[in-house]
């Protein structure tokens, strides 16, 4: 008789480098230690802000501020391609996006913490891909934010008895103004759940270089669907950023310590 076949399987680990892009409201997070400013030219110009690389609890961390250190860069206006590039030149193989967003369904209310796993794109302007000249590259997309990022994601806020929301859909539009009515009631038929101008292409253009991507985004307002509510305004975006910002800094910082060890079987 033939003695059984073992087969052991080994995990694979990589080394984690974090990537942190700072939204509107968490331009200047004040989070990391011994930090020293980077700067990267990329085949695609320069990224919105020099890096910022240091860590958090032994940590190496590298924050960019998606639109400029004193919020200059308008959505459409993001370098997406630069960003994403820098990040990867620096060795980053994971990104933590951080994002406003309008809500658009009345469980998630302003100050809430979503973590979206699928996202609509209504933007109409931007590059999309870094494969548009040599070679045509098609990249799955199916499940577009990192799963076990964001399982990292909600056990921390479970811990810090932090409100989210998971399994939810963000449509990103391509502003700088905000929708009518109309559109916002639109977007619920979609079956979008909140929405933002910013993650759209930033989402894509990280699967494609094969980083770890997820998304914290807080919620500031409702949009422009209720009509019991004041319809959104960069003004009262502020002032709940104002008030619930602390939330997003405070997942950051303990959902880092998860990501220490990380056994690389998401992307193909």
């Amino acid at each position: 008789m033939k003695e059984p076949l073992l087969i052991f399987i080994r995990s694979i680990y990589i080394m984690v480098k974090i990537g942190i892009i700072g939204g509107t409201g968490l331009e200047n997070m004040e989070i990391i230690e011994s930090s020293s400013d980077i700067l990267i030219k990329t085949p695609y110009g320069n990224p919105s802000s020099a890096l910022k690389e240091g860590s958090i609890n032994g940590e190496n961390i590298v924050v960019l501020n998606r639109h400029g250190k004193s919020h200059t860069i308008s959505p459409t206006n993001v370098n997406y391609r630069a960003n994403i590039w820098a990040l990867k030149e620096i060795g980053c193989t994971h990104i933590l996006a951080t994002t406003a967003v309008g809500s658009l369904r009345q469980e998630i209310k302003p100050g809430d913490i979503v973590f979206p796993n699928q996202f609509i794109d209504h933007s109409k302007k931007r590059d999309l891909t870094f494969f548009d000249k040599e070679e045509v590259v098609h990249t799955p997309m199916a499940e577009p934010f990192c799963p076990r990022i964001l399982e990292a994601l909600q056990s921390t806020s479970k811990e810090l008895d932090i409100t989210y929301h998971t399994n939810k859909t963000v449509i990103t539009i391509e502003g700088p103004r905000f929708s009518t009515k109309l559109e916002s009631q639109m977007f619920r038929l979609w079956k979008a759940d909140i929405i933002n101008m910013s993650t759209c292409p930033e989402v894509t253009l990280a699967r494609e270089q094969k980083m770890h991507y997820a998304a914290i985004a807080l919620s500031t307002d409702y949009d422009s669907w209720k009509e019991d509510q004041e319809p959104v305004s960069y003004e009262l975006i502020q002032k709940t950023l104002k008030t619930s910002s602390s939330r997003v800094t405070k997942i950051l910082f303990k959902t880092v310590d998860k990501m220490r060890r990380w056994e690389d079987v998401c992307l193909s």
